[in-house]
């Protein structure tokens, strides 16, 4: 086998896996098509991480995190799971470069944005729509800017948005926010941001960029059309099972169903992070399911050492 632990995503998970894993001793790898990071590198400020009082940019934190797995000698690898079997008593890793093989597997590959579905979204992905206010922000300087959205997400990155935006347009199929309070208590109270409630993208409008959205509000069911410069969507997330679909249960809700261990069904193969069927997807919350998935991965490898030596089965 090439590793003794391959981790596929990262993110806080991922890489708190890594630093985990790598510590105590076994071969490690974490496979990520951007060399670690996660969603978490995308946020601004994170304000509820314990040990950052003023709060802490995501970017710093995760190179913080990748910076820590590498010092206890995990190898980062730039690339893309694809596909993961089961193969004798470990398993083989398809990856868009090439095959890799490990005794255990914690898979962490978290969840990727949704979109709307709606004419236009497709056309102006990339010029103006965007699902990443850290990235885009600073192109929209003075301009109007739409985020579709209600929870968590959609709230700090609409507050991060009035840094640049002269406008910043808050819209939600609820007549109330799923967010936190506090996230609830900046947006309210910044008079940069204006609010459309129980309010739905229906179309994305422009030649070259977006120009304007056509929004429907759900309760009268009028339609009007709203000029902006930009539209940063925040809708929820699909989950990426594709890879590990055939070896995990998955819930009505698309999530994958583990153990408190993090294990699943088959042996040696371990979910953590956003991706798994939980209450609450947090950084603190991945950085303790990468803990737990590293801890669980260990005593798995353990376990099969002793098994193949004394020829009694786990």
């Amino acid at each position: 086998m090439d590793w003794d632990v391959l981790i596929a995503g990262g993110g806080p998970a991922g890489m708190t896996a890594a630093i985990y894993s790598a510590r105590a001793g076994w071969k490690t790898v974490v496979i990520d098509p951007l060399g670690g990071g996660g969603q978490a590198s995308t946020t601004d400020v994170i304000h509820n991480y314990p040990g950052f009082p003023s709060g802490v940019s995501g970017a710093g934190l995760m190179d913080l995190m990748t910076e820590q797995a590498k010092s206890f000698g995990a190898a980062i690898e730039f690339d893309v799971v694809t596909g993961i079997a089961r193969d004798g008593a470990g398993f083989t890793v398809k990856c868009e470069s090439l095959m890799r093989t490990a005794r255990a597997i914690i898979y962490a590959a978290g969840t990727s944005p949704k979109k709307l579905g709606v004419p236009g979204e497709e056309k102006f992905t990339g010029r103006g729509i965007s699902f990443c206010a850290t990235c885009d922000g600073a192109l929209f300087k003075d301009k109007v800017v739409a985020v579709a959205g209600g929870g968590d997400s959609a709230l700090t990155e609409a507050e991060f948005l009035t840094r640049f935006a002269g406008v910043v347009l808050i819209i939600h199929r609820r007549d109330e926010f799923r967010a936190g309070l506090a996230a609830i208590r900046r947006v309210t109270q910044n008079p940069k941001v204006r609010m459309l409630m129980s309010t739905a993208v229906q179309e994305v409008c422009g030649e070259d960029k977006v120009a304007s959205i056509i929004v429907k509000d759900l309760k009268s069911g009028r339609t009007s059309e709203v000029q902006v410069d930009g539209l940063f969507l925040y809708v929820g997330s699909t989950p990426n099972v594709a890879p590990v679909k055939d070896l995990v249960d998955v819930a009505e809700s698309g999530y994958v169903e583990t153990d408190d261990d993090m294990s699943t069904r088959t042996p040696g193969l371990f979910v953590a992070g956003d991706i798994r069927e939980k209450s609450l997807r947090q950084v603190a919350t991945a950085v303790g399911d990468g803990a737990t998935a590293a801890w669980s991965a260990e005593r798995y490898l353990l376990e099969s050492a002793l098994s193949v030596h004394t020829g009694v089965p786990r």
